[in-house]
């Protein structure tokens, strides 16, 4: 049987799409959801021409106890994928899928993590700081920002020449080579199976 996997993705989706095509033709593996807690996200563009289900998901709806979980579980869903989601994953999500929620973070945590911290305003961080790298970090979430058990990380340099937009393209070519090959990884590895999760 497949895992199912939904992406939770806050933006521009370019990372959730770049995981849908690494595992199209997958026969153990399908992106069965999209979820955002943004009406306005381009996933919900991406989501529509993929034609993958999308749920449109608000901060205060995801608030009440179980609202997530509950369509999470409707959808049965084995791996929950954060790409770019800009809320704090409920408790009750992070419990029943532990181990099974992956965030991926544009930056070498734990420097430049945290709540606030996400995006350009991440390499807008890491430049004034003066750093000399940047990078990504892949892991697996619990109950706070950024703080999860680390699976990966991958650097870049960065440079006095460097603006936001130039760092945050470096930091695209690592995420788009490394989070679809790390969640591959990490789903290949686990020893669950669908049925036993849900």
């Amino acid at each position: 049987m497949k895992r199912k996997i939904a992406i939770l993705a806050s933006g521009n989706g370019s990372n959730a799409e770049n995981i849908f095509h690494h595992f199209r033709g997958n026969e153990e593996v399908s992106i069965d959801l999209i979820l955002t807690n943004n009406p306005q996200a381009g996933v919900l563009e991406r989501a529509a021409r993929l034609q993958i289900p999308a749920i449109v998901m608000t901060r205060t709806e995801m608030k009440v106890e179980g609202a997530l979980l509950t369509v999470l579980r409707e959808h049965q869903i084995d791996w929950v994928i954060l790409a770019g989601f800009l809320a704090l994953i409920p408790g009750d999500v992070v419990r029943h899928y532990q181990r099974r929620i992956l965030n991926i973070h544009p930056s070498l945590l734990p420097k430049f993590g945290g709540k606030g911290l996400y995006g350009d305003r991440v390499h807008e961080a890491v430049l004034a700081a003066g750093e000399t790298e940047s990078g990504i970090t892949i892991h697996y979430i619990d109950e706070d920002y950024d703080r999860g058990e680390r699976l990966l990380q991958a650097f870049c340099p960065v440079s006095s020449e460097d603006t936001p937009e130039s760092l945050a393209n470096k930091i695209h070519r690592l995420e788009y080579f490394y989070y679809p090959r790390v969640i591959e990884h990490e789903l290949q590895l686990s020893e669950a199976t669908p049925g036993d999760t849900h």
